[in-house]
């Protein structure tokens, strides 16, 4: 096994989150963790992006970079997610997922981890709470509801919208564009909420997990709202992330959650679930 402080690092992805990641663990934000190589879509460009980086990385394809490194971060469109995660899990590494939502509809993918000694590692990314709703799913869990509320620029070309000829650009109030589990909004919105998939696996499953998305022109920044009934505790619990000005989809607190989850799995003290 590698040792925790000598952990190599590889990026899929170079756009707002990889590229702020990547810029950070060039940088030395967490001892011990090196960046050994990335993948992007436009090899030039990822080549001129890391050129002043102190080691700059080596550019790879995506299926390359589990041989180049012990902890793989995918933040790449979910289309090419089973490429890298297939590659990650057949070689026993670490996979640190931002394309959540796909996992829902492969978790033949979690049950190959025993078989090959790999790791997935899902970063708390846009929400919170998930530490909570870990510890109520415990006990019983009567509910579980995820609200997102976003501008309706950041909801623009999801699949569901398309499919329901939603023009959000006609939106001048707040609207309830989507309801149903969390296995059908990664479907619908495959780009805006992942965190429905990361709610889902910490607690109750995608099928019972309900998701509520509104088209909001009163809003400036991405919130959700989690609110949970259990057991132990009543949850209602709700976040305002600012949006990156180049990806207004995403927001900045995205590739801090991954900055934090890399800090965690070099760390000698962990607080929190």
């Amino acid at each position: 096994m590698t040792n925790k402080q000598n952990q190599r690092i590889a990026i899929a992805g170079l756009g707002t989150i990889g590229l702020e990641v990547a810029r950070r663990i060039d940088a030395g934000v967490i001892p011990g963790l090196a960046l050994t190589a990335v993948s992007a879509r436009d090899r030039d460009r990822a080549a001129k992006r890391v050129a002043g980086f102190q080691s700059p990385p080596k550019i790879l394809p995506l299926g390359d970079l589990a041989g180049e490194a012990d902890i793989v971060v995918e933040c790449a469109p979910a289309a090419v997610f089973m490429e890298i995660a297939d590659s990650v899990v057949a070689q026993g590494r670490t996979l640190v997922p931002l394309s959540v939502g796909v996992l829902l509809n492969h978790l033949d993918l979690i049950e190959r981890l025993e078989e090959t000694g790999a790791r997935i590692v899902v970063p708390t990314g846009a929400l919170l709470g998930l530490d909570a709703v870990k510890a109520v799913a415990e006990g019983e869990v009567e509910s579980i509801r995820l609200t997102t509320r976003k501008p309706p620029a950041g909801l623009k070309g999801a699949p569901h919208l398309v499919q329901n000829a939603i023009d959000v650009d006609a939106i001048t109030t707040p609207t309830k564009v989507f309801s149903g589990n969390a296995r059908e909004a990664a479907t619908g919105f495959p780009a805006n909420v992942n965190v429905g998939a990361a709610l889902a696996l910490a607690g109750i499953g995608p099928e019972r997990t309900e998701v509520e998305i509104w088209a909001d022109p009163t809003v400036t920044r991405n919130t959700h709202t989690v609110t949970v009934e259990s057991d132990s505790s009543r949850l209602n619990m709700t976040i305002e992330n600012i949006p990156t000005p180049e990806n207004p989809p995403t927001g900045k607190i995205t590739a801090l959650s991954v900055i934090a989850t890399l800090r965690r799995l070099t760390a000698s003290m962990i607080v929190g679930t």
